[in-house]
């Protein structure tokens, strides 16, 4: 059971639990006081350690794409070109509304495409489609070479031939998250392909 299906049950118990429930859109809580975090009050963790404890947790692989800006848009990156780069930091976020997230390193020379885009589609890849996906890893190439592709229903974003599934969406909200950032797209457009196979996954530095 997916996600969305997991959250459907959930709903479906709460109700015939008599739980009390929300008939109309359910409303943000108050942002929380933030501040900075000081030099000293960081805990002495090695990063080398962090991102290796980190890899223990198998996640899946996706590529978030975004359709190439218009023409005499500025976009000095790659003219003409769309945008794409290969994430696991990807999950989905809310069923009502229909959200999912994904985070990117504030370093990315891609992101920053996708935001002027405001669009993007999630292309969730099948296990069969490692080499693609570290096409989309290398930074400064033509990713989309050679690679086969139509547009996504509502945004035109790459839908890549033979992901699992794929999620179009509306950039929703951007939030920091020490050195990447948070981004959440609303969920326009989605489906399956009719290929059931494996996903691809990553787990301590490799594919399985």
């Amino acid at each position: 059971m997916g996600h969305a299906g997991m959250a459907a049950a959930a709903v479906r118990y709460l109700r015939s639990a008599g739980a009390p429930t929300v008939a109309g859109p359910v409303e943000a809580l108050p942002r929380p006081e933030l501040r900075a975090v000081g030099d000293d009050e960081r805990a002495p963790l090695d990063q080398g350690e962090f991102r290796r404890v980190m890899g223990s947790f198998a996640t899946g692989v996706t590529v978030i794409t975004a359709p190439a800006a218009a023409p005499g848009a500025e976009d000095t990156d790659a003219p003409g070109t769309p945008a794409g780069f290969a994430c696991q930091s990807f999950s989905s976020l809310s069923l009502d509304p229909p959200l999912i997230a994904f985070m990117v390193g504030r370093t990315s020379t891609t992101w920053p495409r996708i935001a002027r885009a405001g669009v993007f589609c999630v292309n969730v890849l099948g296990a069969h489609q490692g080499e693609l996906c570290r096409g989309f890893a290398v930074s400064g190439s033509d990713k989309f070479a050679g690679v086969v592709y139509d547009a996504a229903p509502a945004s035109g974003s790459p839908r890549l031939a033979g992901a699992l599934a794929w999620i179009d969406c509306t950039i929703h909200a951007v939030h920091t998250g020490g050195d990447h950032l948070i981004v959440v797209g609303r969920v326009d457009a989605l489906g399956t392909s009719a290929d059931d196979a494996a996903p691809l996954l990553f787990h301590r530095g490799r594919f399985l």
